[in-house]
């Protein structure tokens, strides 16, 4: 079976340039006091591009 993700701790990761999401990773908040922000591959913009945190609607 698949495991299946918490949502408290879920955050997305949104790209600076297209604002398209699309990685979900979860964050450790009691450690991380500032906002994510990794170097991760887009598919929609074809190259290696910053991705910073974002909410997930829908709460």
């Amino acid at each position: 079976m698949a495991k299946v993700k918490r949502s408290e701790n879920l955050i997305a990761l949104k790209c600076e340039i297209c604002k398209n999401r699309g990685y979900y990773v979860h964050k450790n908040k009691k450690a991380v006091e500032r906002k994510i922000e990794l170097k991760k591959f887009c598919a929609w913009c074809r190259k290696a591009t910053k991705h910073k945190e974002g909410k997930i609607s829908g709460k």
